[in-house]
């Protein structure tokens, strides 16, 4: 549970952090968590109480998190949360296939084999527990975890600071659509193999299969994530 001390609060992720950071930060915790639920109508009083951050800070995190298209706020009424649905959904994997398209191309041609390897391999690990397992809590943490190396070493190829940023929020988004997605161990599956084409054509350092690996990849994803198989 958060800290309702303030000071606590402030030092919580270290020296330095300022409190609409931490505030920021621990609404969408709180959000991960299902203490608040997909399109909740609270006050602002309540989110104190649930972050433990005072409401000057607060009030700071909320303004960036409205701005961000994560909430409303009503004033002298209360602040509303948004319910993740299509468009949402469509613009989160617009916005990545635009961004990863380029970085995998830059993957694809800079990054070590080793490393290639390395990841390819764990797919094939997970490939395999998961047909052996299923989708129990040790594989759904597994894929997680590949979920973010993958993406996350591709886009970190461009070396972009602001990019950086701005994908960072939209791993938040992500995380808030997975919420209510339904995963079976088949989708689990076709995701894992999307990931080793893409990793199968940067590991021969051919930028454009890359690309087209990975287009193909986020139209599937977006499908998963609508639902539509």
């Amino acid at each position: 549970m958060p800290s309702k001390n303030p000071r606590k609060a402030a030092t919580a992720l270290g020296q330095g952090t300022r409190l609409s950071d931490l505030a920021y930060q621990r609404i969408f915790e709180i959000l991960y968590d299902r203490r608040l639920a997909a399109g909740a109508f609270v006050s602002q009083a309540q989110l104190v109480e649930l972050t433990g951050v005072p409401v000057g800070p607060l009030r700071d995190a909320l303004r960036a998190l409205q701005a961000e298209g994560v909430l409303t706020i009503h004033p002298h009424a209360g602040i509303q949360f948004i319910k993740p649905g299509l468009e949402l959904t469509r613009s989160t994997y617009q916005f990545r296939g635009i961004v990863e398209a380029a970085a995998v191309a830059v993957y694809a041609e800079t990054a070590a084999d080793a490393e290639i390897s390395a990841l390819l391999q764990r797919h094939k690990d997970v490939e395999k527990s998961i047909m052996r397992e299923g989708l129990v809590e040790r594989t759904v943490a597994d894929l997680e975890l590949l979920e973010e190396s993958l993406h996350g070493r591709i886009v970190a190829s461009l070396n972009n600071a602001l990019i950086d940023t701005s994908y960072h929020r939209i791993r938040n988004y992500l995380r808030l659509l997975r919420l209510d997605r339904k995963m079976s161990a088949p989708l689990a599956l076709r995701s894992v193999r999307e990931h080793m084409v893409v990793l199968e054509a940067c590991l021969a350092h051919d930028a454009p299969a890359a690309v087209a690996a990975i287009q193909a990849h986020f139209a599937s994803a977006l499908q998963r994530n609508l639902g539509l198989y």
